[in-house]
């Protein structure tokens, strides 16, 4: 079943000029699906398409750099007008050869994906300086998904959101067993591949420990020295864990927002999962909402990674936050936007809408920021909030 993505218009877009165009994203969301659509369009397909994968080793051969040259370029290519390259990051050199191709064959598009941006990125990003254009590909967004249905039916459906995300094949399998499954598949095989791959690394036994240290701290400050201290890892090396987790596509920091109040958390970060799918596949937790502890903050972590997600596809210039103070009796926000063009605006998140109707923006930071605009999203508005419309 393939599901219209929100990316479909701007990739097209880069398709048709002469830049190289990089499509990163985790694993299993549809990158290869996505590229694979574009191309079957008529002015794209009647010009031959050659396509190359890097999980082949002779094709990965094909592309060696040392043996790269404009004459066995062209003999890959033939009379094909578009090149794609599934799977760039397994390819050394892969940024050489892109550049070789893009300089000496004027009339090829070059279009890659990568499912390791930590990867896929330092290979290509000085070869191809200027001559580059990248995306990154999440996965399924609530729009994508209401499109599939219905606006109604998809709103209807946040619990299992909530449970098992939104990962294509997880959305749209045919019952919660199902989506067990898949997600078990998608820990057990894809999610820490291109993490284990950085140095070589063979026991995987410490980072799913990591994982799920920060799947219980959802929605809380994570302090790196006392995850390392729980693990057995010291402080810095969970930092570096973390920063290839995140390039990996499976979790995202929020830093905290600071500019006014002395008393402020200044270098704090709390860490969200990119699907809140994985996060419960990896503690093993599919309870429903009801018989949860954690509901409130599983709620947050899907609003705030679907609003990031819509900020991104829709190329927005934001930053994101969270807001604290310190010391005993602290006041919270759970996230904050700051832009150009809107200014700063700060969101509080309560499951239950009744409690969301009682709350208030916390005086210290009305007086701190009185420019800000302030909201409270439940589950009785959190579409208008993913939307964009808060």
């Amino acid at each position: 079943m393939y599901v219209q993505r929100d990316l479909e218009r701007a990739l097209a877009e880069a398709l048709q000029g002469r830049k190289v165009v990089i499509l990163y994203g985790s694993r299993q969301t549809g990158k290869t699906t996505l590229v694979e659509h574009l191309l079957d369009a008529e002015s794209i397909r009647k010009d031959g398409v050659a396509v190359l994968s890097g999980d082949v080793l002779a094709e990965r051969s094909l592309l060696a750099y040392e043996t790269m040259t404009p004459e066995k370029a062209r003999s890959i290519m033939g009379e094909a007008k578009t090149l794609f390259v599934d799977e760039a990051q397994k390819i050394s050199d892969i940024g050489l050869v892109l550049k070789i191709i893009h300089d000496r064959l004027k009339d090829i598009r070059i279009v890659a994906t990568g499912s390791s941006s930590f990867e896929l990125s330092e290979e290509v990003g000085e070869p191809l300086t200027g001559r580059l254009e990248q995306y990154v590909l999440p996965t399924l967004s609530f729009a994508e998904l209401a499109r599939l249905t219905s606006a109604v039916s998809e709103r209807n459906m946040l619990e299992t959101r909530l449970l098992y995300g939104t990962y294509p094949d997880v959305a749209t399998a045919p019952s919660d067993t199902a989506r067990r499954r898949v997600l078990k598949n998608l820990c057990s095989a894809y999610l820490f591949k291109d993490v284990l791959k950085w140095k070589n690394l063979q026991n995987s036994d410490k980072l799913g420990k990591l994982a799920k240290a920060l799947s219980l701290q959802v929605g809380n400050e994570v302090s790196y020295k006392e995850v390392g201290d729980l693990i057995g890892m010291d402080n810095e090396t969970v930092e570096s864990y973390v920063e290839r987790l995140e390039k990996a596509f499976v979790v995202f920091r929020l830093p905290a927002y600071s500019r006014n109040a002395r008393n402020e958390l200044k270098k704090a970060r709390k860490i969200y999962f990119c699907d809140t799918g994985i996060r419960n596949a990896l503690i093993g937790n599919y309870l429903p909402l009801d018989a949860r502890e954690d509901t409130g903050h599983l709620f947050e972590n899907y609003l705030i990674a679907e609003r990031i997600k819509r900020n991104q596809l829709a190329e927005r210039d934001v930053q994101s936050f969270f807001w604290r103070t310190k010391g005993n009796g602290a006041n919270e926000i759970d996230y904050l936007e700051e832009s150009s063009d809107q200014g700063l605006a700060a969101y509080e998140f309560k499951w239950n809408p009744v409690k969301a109707a009682k709350a208030k923006c916390p005086k210290i930071f009305a007086d701190s920021y009185p420019e800000a605009k302030w909201r409270c999203v439940s589950r009785d508005n959190y579409v208008e909030f993913i939307s964009g419309a808060l």
